[in-house]
């Protein structure tokens, strides 16, 4: 019964975007003080384990992933329901997080005697390898603009040190900010990047995310139960990626799913044909890693008490209620606590995935509302989720900085993964690189681990170059292939991405050596990257490429704007092809204007009331929509959040600028004022 409880949380924690299952299981630890601990353990964990299949149904209808976790599948999942395929997709996601989560336990159940002498070998060294490989997958995420992934890359990287400085204190592009001591929260950035531009582009196309379906709700999920297992061995695979990398502390799971994205990307058949524009298997790549990745990250907990994550965290506060002690005792005299959490994840998970496939059919019809049905609703969701980053205003700031991004470089075609894969990895690899030196000097180069898999790394960042030599017959055709200069108007993204990483490389140059060395060591590559590619931009001769549509030869302007034929630019495509630029750029203000009006009205009287006034005036403005759907509709959103945000989660809302200036308002008792 607890279980059952934890996993309807779980999903539902999953749907809502930024929330995750972090703040569920934070929610849920008073409650398991009387409990016993199989019951208590249950409880959570049903929630942990849900909270990722619940992800991907926010990622594949609305482009918008419920947790940084599902950022990948979008990539995939968002153009098959564009498609008509989105219960194909939905199922696909269920019955991959089913069977990779079933892994994962296994794993958990036969694997942490095995691992123990193998996590003990693990150290600073292996770590800073492994996020190193993390970031070699840039360039396959860039797909065939890896100068622009580097670069795009390098600046995620630095907006990662962004703050205190671990080693000196120095604070670093704070800008005199108290909020960014701490750094840039992940959560704004990733639904900023990956949430707003998917809904500006369907407020500029004013149409369905779906208009036709080409698979009915049922023969879809038989098509994504088939699909899965069709390819078995590809969920194998990146469920031992999920679980492995899992296991390892401070490998976040806003990392694994890009990984396992990447090795799909580079191993599957034809993959760099099709990822991107609706393929199935990244679906399947990305949902299998994600659950797969809570029993890894159980296994150091259980028998090191070193956490894996924030969930991992809260959870190991959990065995120190229930008298439990991470380590030997777990496999031996508590050995029957440790199997009920094994079965407690692969329970979970089944549950999870029938209670899905239970509703999916109602989800899958979500794809087919107008825009002003689903953006008002969203939006206010998201707002949310952003603000739940650190809980301050500046989560908001930046959710509107990274969503204006983001949408930019979609419409010029930039990747946008790289840009959160170096925010993730920038402090792991800057903190992991200073312990290792220090420890261990220069001899940490030469431990084994290290040296197979930054030798690996090594082959992710040079295998794009020897396919960008190939294309133009040879290394001397490349270097001598250039022409008179043509500067675009999209040429300036480069200009101004140059421009802001020169000035924080002029800022760096200040700091004291310790806190300025990798800053600078970063930013002088990015802006070195950012200028060969704005120099192909601008001085290489077009060259003959083959289209991969029609197999004919088609001329590209440049080896850096390939993707803009062949389409492998390994990020969604904007589905306004048929909106006039002018009507693309009016239309693109007025969403943004929407986004900074909901802030002001937050800031006035408070998120709650905004809610339903920012509904009503959505849908009556962009489409007159009727007053007989307005009314329901604002009325059923205000009570979802003041029910769900305020009385369940307590969110502490920030300070109104009606609360602070007239005390009396605010002592009615009225939620946000």
């Amino acid at each position: 019964m607890y279980l059952s409880l934890g996993v309807i949380m779980g999903l539902i924690l999953g749907i809502i975007p930024g929330i995750g299952g972090v703040a569920g299981t934070a929610l849920l630890l008073p409650f398991t003080f009387d409990m016993d601990p199989y019951s208590a353990f249950a409880l959570l964990l049903g929630l942990g384990a849900a909270t990722n299949t619940g992800d991907p149904i926010p990622a594949v209808l609305f482009g918008v992933p419920g947790g940084a976790a599902s950022a990948a599948t979008v990539l995939d999942g968002f153009p098959m329901a564009k498609n008509g395929e989105a219960g194909r997709a939905l199922s696909a996601s269920y019955m991959s997080s089913m069977l990779g989560g079933l892994f994962g336990a296994a794993l958990l159940g036969v694997s942490i005697p095995l691992l123990r002498p193998v996590m003990l070998y693990i150290g600073s060294p292996e770590l800073l390898a492994l996020a190193l490989f993390g970031i070699s997958m840039v360039a396959v995420l860039a797909g065939t603009a890896p100068l622009r992934g580097m670069t795009i890359a390098c600046f995620g990287i630095m907006l990662a040190m962004i703050g205190s400085d671990p080693q000196t204190g120095t604070l670093r592009w704070t800008m005199d900010s108290l909020y960014l001591w701490d750094g840039l929260p992940l959560v704004p950035a990733t639904l900023g990047l990956f949430a707003l531009p998917e809904l500006c582009d369907l407020a500029i196309a004013r149409t369905a995310i779906a208009g036709t379906a080409k698979y009915d709700i049922k023969s879809g999920m038989v098509a994504g139960i088939k699909d899965c297992f069709r390819h078995w061995w590809l969920i194998i695979r990146c469920s031992w990626i999920g679980a492995g990398l899992g296991a390892v502390p401070g490998i976040s799971g806003s990392v694994v799913d890009w990984l396992a994205y990447g090795h799909a990307l580079k191993t599957e058949k034809g993959a760099s044909q099709t990822f991107g524009k609706g393929d199935v298997r990244g679906v399947i790549a990305s949902e299998a890693t994600n659950n797969a990745k809570e029993g890894g990250s159980l296994v150091t907990t259980v028998a090191f008490g070193v956490p894996g994550g924030a969930g991992m965290a809260i959870l190991l506060g959990a065995f120190l209620i229930h008298g439990l002690v991470p380590g030997p005792d777990m496999l031996s005299k508590n050995l029957s606590v440790t199997y009920s959490m094994v079965w407690s994840i692969a329970i979970a998970n089944i549950v999870g995935a029938g209670m899905c496939y239970l509703w999916s059919g109602w989800f899958a019809k979500l794809a087919t509302l107008r825009y002003t049905l689903i953006c008002p609703a969203v939006l206010s969701v998201i707002y949310i989720g952003a603000f739940e980053g650190s809980r301050q205003w500046g989560d908001l700031y930046f959710l509107l900085f990274f969503g204006y991004l983001g949408w930019i470089m979609k419409q010029l075609k930039w990747p946008r993964p790289p840009l959160i894969l170096g925010l993730v990895l920038g402090d792991i690899i800057e903190r992991y690189m200073f312990i290792s030196v220090e420890r261990y000097g220069l001899t940490w180069l030469q431990r084994p681990v290290v040296i197979i898999v930054l030798a690996m790394a090594l082959l992710g960042f040079v295998r794009p170059v020897l396919q960008d030599i190939r294309s133009h017959g040879g290394l001397k055709n490349m270097l001598t292939d250039f022409g008179a200069p043509t500067f675009k108007l999209s040429n300036l993204f480069y200009v101004g991405m140059l421009g802001l990483m020169s000035y924080m490389l002029f800022q760096a140059s200040r700091w004291n050596f310790d806190a300025k060395i990798v800053p600078m060591i970063i930013g002088s590559a990015g802006v070195a990257f950012g200028l060969m590619s704005l120099g192909n931009q601008i001085f290489r001769r077009p060259v003959a490429t083959k289209s991969l549509t029609d197999e004919a030869m088609s001329t590209v302007e440049t080896s850096e704007t390939k993707e803009l034929v062949q389409k492998i630019h390994m990020d969604l495509e904007s589905d306004t092809a048929h909106v006039p630029p002018k009507t693309i750029a009016l239309r693109s203000l007025v969403f943004f204007g929407w986004l900074v009006g909901f802030m002001a009205s937050m800031a006035t009287i408070g998120l709650i009331p905004t809610a339903p006034i920012f509904v009503i005036l959505f849908m009556r403005l962009e489409n007159k929509e009727p007053w007989k759907i307005v009314i329901p509709y604002a009325v059923c959103v205000t009570a979802f959040v003041y029910m769900v945000f305020d009385q369940l989660l307590s969110i502490p809302w920030p300070q109104t600028v009606i609360g602070s200036t007239f005390p009396a308002i605010k002592a009615l008792g009225i939620p946000s004022l």
